[in-house]
């Protein structure tokens, strides 16, 4: 039975290393018709309200502009920073947040003019930004997730392939960015993967894609669909078993509050605890 003292973390952040992929009352969703970009409730078959809201294509849309333009920007900031060789692990802090917040930058951008092109033009509305007190049961959901979910999920793919899924493979991302800090940039760091990256990772993926998809498909299809678009994206194949399940939690937080705020809690301990154990 795998020891969760023994627990090998990874951090959820493909955007920061990588060009590759680094009210707080709770809503009911109500019925919609299919594809036509509006929540719509109805009596007796007639209107009552019409709320806009993204379409499934327009936020498929919307996380390609996002995401190509963020890797075009972040991609000019690798060659200005005079560093483009270097290798991933080696890069300086200042280079990993600098091209962290480009690759962001344009993702929100492009949420923001969704937001008010097909919705609301309310991101907390439109993207159910929202917390409650009860949020907080997000922390032990993602320090378990790191601690005992990870190991669970690891345990047979380690006995069966132990040179792919081995503890120094997986925690490899994990330390090469810790090793990277030093004094203030250890909390410039901290304040990418444990705030920053959380934040918009479920801004976009649960926010925006899973929020659409659910208008448009099955909730648990939709669960599973961006779970594991989520797991892909971050291009790194050692960790898409960890993150898809991961995604799965982070999903069943939506469909259970109708909300990202415990997702972001989540993750931030999720991302926070792998931090605390690369440090240890």
């Amino acid at each position: 039975m795998p020891d969760a003292e023994h627990s090998t973390p990874f951090i959820d952040l493909y955007n920061a290393t990588s060009l590759r992929g680094t009210t707080v009352a709770t809503v009911p969703k109500t019925p919609s018709i299919r594809g036509a970009g509006a929540a719509q409730t109805t009596v007796a078959g007639a209107p009552l309200t019409s709320t806009p809201a993204v379409s499934l294509g327009v936020a498929l849309l919307t996380w390609m502009a996002g995401w190509f333009m963020g890797n075009v920007l972040g991609s000019l900031v690798l060659a200005g920073s005079g560093k483009a060789n270097v290798p991933s692990a080696e890069r300086p802090v200042w280079l990993v947040a600098s091209m962290a917040v480009a690759l962001w930058l344009p993702q929100i951008a492009a949420l923001v003019v969704a937001s008010r092109r097909f919705a609301t033009g309310n991101l907390a509305t439109d993207f159910s930004l929202r917390f409650a007190t009860i949020d907080l049961v997000g922390v032990p959901i993602g320090v378990l997730s790191q601690l005992v979910l990870l190991r669970l999920v690891y345990w047979p793919l380690e006995a069966a392939w132990p040179h792919t899924f081995g503890s120094k493979q997986l925690e490899q991302n994990a330390r090469d960015l810790y090793d990277t800090a030093h004094g203030a940039w250890l909390v410039v760091l901290v304040l990418i993967i444990v705030v920053g990256a959380p934040l918009v990772e479920e801004l976009v993926y649960r926010g925006l894609l899973m929020g659409a998809a659910r208008r448009r498909l099955h909730d648990v299809v939709a669960l599973v669909a961006v779970a594991a678009f989520f797991a892909l994206i971050h291009f790194r194949p050692v960790e898409y078993p960890g993150l898809f399940v991961f995604g799965l939690v982070l999903g069943a937080c939506v469909l259970v509050t109708d909300r990202i705020g415990m997702g972001v809690v989540a993750h931030m301990a999720f991302n926070a605890t792998a931090l605390a154990l690369v440090a240890r």
